[in-house]
């Protein structure tokens, strides 16, 4: 198995190496050694490369080389873009400046939020023992499962109708054809997960399961069935699961402060609702504060950083 390693300290000494190597022509803006290509009378700097490439996540040792060089056709692509869009004083018309503006905004809500999320402590060992012991199903438990899924548009007020449906039936086939006769809309679909891929919520309901029995969960726009076509066991033990879920953990930690952070701004500010929105907010029941917008949640997941920890390394242990 290949060893992922972090693209930018090395790619930095890899590039700054062969530029150095290329030749000493003099430039009065940058360094040799910081230019990475030059497009008609813009340089592009390492530094530009090492940052797209950060963004790119891990790259195998051995692929080092090959991503910096596509990387850097692309920012020599993009620079190539915006050279003609700066031309053409598209930069200056008001959909482009709002997006700039729009961009400006979330990266320094992000550098604010990243920021307070260095604050987080790591787990201890019992806390990292406790939540192996704790989920079962991730770990000591572990399966690789083959499912039958149905995924259902429903109101509400008819999921128990649903779910005595599902009880009654043996087979996906009769649960469908029940939703054919009650015009309930839905769609089939077959696949293999691993445990760490399923909401939790639903891998504690297939844990219980044998082969040909379904479990069904609430979604927001309805329900999803799941039935168990079969399984096999693949188990993590603690001492390789305790790096990922130390990781988990953390990255659980800095989104609560994330979310505190916010909700303490909130309090200490005056957040006044204009127009329509403010009738809004005057309709909560009994003062209520109007639920938090999407950006609190958003703002959460970026410092968690993309995917699971858990999934990453269990998919790594395999």
């Amino acid at each position: 198995m290949f060893q992922p390693v972090r693209v930018a300290p090395l790619l930095a000494v890899i590039v700054i190496g062969l530029l150095s190597g290329c030749g000493a022509e003099k430039s009065t803006s940058k360094p040799a050694s910081q230019v990475a290509a030059k497009v008609n009378k813009e340089e592009l700097s390492v530094h530009q490369l090492n940052e797209l490439l950060m963004r790119s996540g891990n790259v195998p040792a051995d692929q080092v080389k090959q991503a910096s060089a596509a990387a850097l056709e692309r920012l020599i692509d993009q620079e190539l873009l915006v050279q003609q869009a700066k031309e053409r004083k598209l930069d200056r018309t008001p959909k482009v400046m709002q997006a700039i503006e729009s961009a400006r905004r979330e990266i320094l809500a992000r550098a604010y939020a990243d920021q307070v999320a260095g604050f987080g402590v790591r787990p201890s060992a019992s806390e990292v023992s406790a939540f192996y012991e704790a989920n079962p199903g991730l770990f000591a438990k572990r399966r690789i499962y083959d499912l039958r899924e149905l995924s259902i548009r429903i109101p509400a007020e008819r999921y128990a109708e649903l779910r005595d449906a599902v009880r009654g039936a043996s087979t996906p086939e009769e649960v469908s054809r029940w939703l054919t006769e009650k015009s309930i809309p839905f769609t089939a679909g077959d696949g293999t997960k691993p445990a760490e891929q399923l909401p939790m919520e639903v891998l504690n309901g297939l844990v219980q399961l044998e082969t040909g029995q379904a479990a069904v969960s609430r979604t927001p726009y309805g329900a999803l069935i799941l039935f168990l076509a079969g399984y096999r066991d693949e188990p993590i033990d603690r001492a390789k699961a305790e790096p990922f879920i130390e990781q988990y953990l953390l990255n659980q930690a800095k989104v609560e402060l994330a979310k505190a952070e916010l909700k303490r701004l909130r309090e200490i500010a005056r957040i006044e609702y204009v127009g329509e929105f403010a009738t809004a907010a005057a309709a909560a029941d009994d003062g209520a504060k109007v639920a938090a917008p999407e950006a609190l949640p958003e703002t959460a997941r970026s410092i968690a950083g993309s995917g699971s920890a858990l999934e990453k390394g269990a998919a790594g242990l395999n």
